[in-house]
């Protein structure tokens, strides 16, 4: 499950970030409101947590902004919290709203509320490419009948693949998605997850469905023989 946060409070910032970190999540975090939509503007998230006083952005100018190119549930963090800013952060986009300071059980009940609504109206249960199937619900993979076993990280890169299917996901992309931005870029982490995730759902298999784009990336797709 992926993440987008940004908040220019760096103490709150960590907080956050270490607190659903440790539950779970894979979490980018930036300061700044242009670095945010940046990044929002380059990769599908599942949730934006977003400060609604950042630098270099009006106060709700990066909603707006956010808004117009996400379809992405967004959850408001501000120390803004009359009935009118309220209303007006809902009117603009936001799907939620939590006034400062916040109690970190409740933000991460909430985040998870969230992403499920998300989830359930975004993805259907199962995830199809030809005979690959990825039960989110469940958390199994089948490619025909065979259930196939995969690691954390295995299944939350090969789900990144399929609800991404056709499309080239570079390195980078992969590596920020399923590790997160600090994860050490130097590594061959993608290459050996990757041929990991091959032997499992490919190599037993006659029809491929993960290709390899000489200069670009990564792709899953069904390809006629």
């Amino acid at each position: 499950m992926y993440k987008r946060q940004i908040e220019d409070e760096p103490k709150t910032a960590h907080y956050l970030h270490q607190g659903l970190t440790e539950s779970g999540f894979i979490v980018d975090c930036v300061a700044s409101g242009i670095d945010g939509l940046r990044l929002v503007c380059q990769q599908a998230y599942d949730l934006v947590v977003l400060d609604a006083n950042l630098p270099q952005r009006d106060d709700w100018g990066l909603l707006v902004s956010i808004r117009k190119v996400t379809i992405s549930p967004i959850m408001i963090l501000t120390v803004k919290g009359s009935l009118e800013e309220k209303i007006k952060g809902f009117d603009l986009g936001a799907d939620d709203y939590m006034v400062k300071p916040i109690e970190f059980p409740e933000l991460l009940a909430r985040v998870r509320t969230l992403m499920r609504r998300a989830v359930l109206s975004a993805l259907p249960d199962v995830l199809c490419v030809g005979d690959l199937e990825l039960d989110l619900g469940r958390h199994r993979t089948f490619r025909g009948e065979q259930r196939i076993e995969l690691t954390t990280k295995e299944f939350a890169l090969l789900y990144l693949l399929m609800r991404q299917t056709g499309t080239a996901l570079s390195r980078t992309q992969i590596m920020s998605s399923v590790w997160g931005r600090s994860a050490d870029c130097d590594t061959n982490v993608v290459e050996v997850s990757m041929r990991r995730l091959r032997a499992k759902i490919d190599d037993p298999f006659n029809n491929k469905l993960i290709h390899t784009l000489r200069g670009v990336g990564y792709v899953l797709e069904k390809r006629d023989q």
